[in-house]
């Protein structure tokens, strides 16, 4: 895995797996509830991320069975995927912490802020 940040999509995935395996569609349900329903995978997406993932070392097939007679597979993230997952998130709230900062330092006082709502001051 490379030391690039993840995409987005990328990143819910793997943490919707990281507190237990899961099957698509509870991915793509996970992935939903955990973005606030900004991010909803299409089957193609999902699939495609997770065969890619998976040649990574990053998620790996728990089991497989059949339901209604259709493969179902379950997937688990491997050591590797919580790293990448741990990785990432220390990131995240580096750039956050950074974000934080300037904004604390840029911010005007509440008598010099410009209004929000295209009120005059």
């Amino acid at each position: 895995m490379t030391e690039r940040p993840l995409q987005e999509p990328t990143l819910l995935l793997i943490t919707a797996l990281a507190d237990a395996p899961r099957h698509g569609y509870a991915l793509i349900q996970e992935v939903a509830a955990i973005s606030g329903g900004r991010v909803r995978l299409r089957a193609g997406t999902l699939y495609g991320a997770l065969d890619r993932l998976l040649g990574q070392g990053i998620v790996r097939v728990e089991r497989e069975e059949v339901v209604d007679s259709r493969l179902r597979r379950t997937y688990a993230l491997t050591d590797a995927g919580y790293e990448v997952l741990a990785t990432e998130a220390d990131r995240l709230r580096t750039t956050v912490r950074e974000a934080e900062r300037r904004i604390g330092l840029g911010r005007p006082g509440p008598a010099l802020r410009p209004a929000r709502d295209g009120a005059g001051a």
